[in-house]
């Protein structure tokens, strides 16, 4: 009898033909392991070879930069809550308002200022021209009122100040 044709003959040939598709997969493996390998090393250039070991060091290296992020925003947070604080006692509303003091027909020499913050609060300057004399009358303002009594103009001037539009 031919051994080819044999249960035995027919089992060595299957087993010869799974043992060369193995081979051929082994060596398709191969080829992709030292692909993978290659590209490993391109990632890791510091000679680690641990994927597992580099990415927990990518881990802890985002859980620093995170934590840095939060930290500046935090003092960010800060300076900005200073600054916002300082900006509304700076002068934010002002108003210039002209007019005759007098009813003498001279034009409108006379003027009063209002600066103000946010608050409403700062300093109201009056000048009152006279052909022969001037006068310069300041008065400070807290949240829109005055310990000394205020003239229309001054109010005026308030007004025109915390609406934004001058007079």
């Amino acid at each position: 009898m031919d051994e080819l044709t044999t249960t035995e003959g027919i089992v060595a040939l299957a087993a010869a033909g799974l043992a060369f598709v193995a081979f051929v997969w082994v060596v398709v493996l191969a080829v992709k392991l030292r692909r993978l390998r290659a590209a490993q090393r391109r990632v890791m250039k510091n000679g680690n070879s641990d994927l597992v070991a580099h990415a927990a060091s990518l881990e802890e290296a985002f859980v620093q930069l995170r934590d840095w992020v939060e930290e500046s925003a935090t003092r960010l947070e800060g300076r900005m809550a200073t600054a916002e604080h300082r900006i509304d006692g700076c002068v934010a509303h002002t108003a210039l308002i002209r007019y005759d003091a007098w009813g003498e027909m001279s034009g409108q020499q006379s003027s009063t200022m209002a600066l103000l913050d946010a608050s409403r609060s700062g300093v109201v300057v009056s000048s009152i021209l006279h052909r022969d004399h001037a006068r310069v009358y300041v008065k400070q303002v807290h949240e829109g009122e005055s310990e000394l009594e205020l003239s229309p103009e001054e109010r005026e001037a308030i007004e025109a100040a915390m609406a934004g539009t001058p007079a």
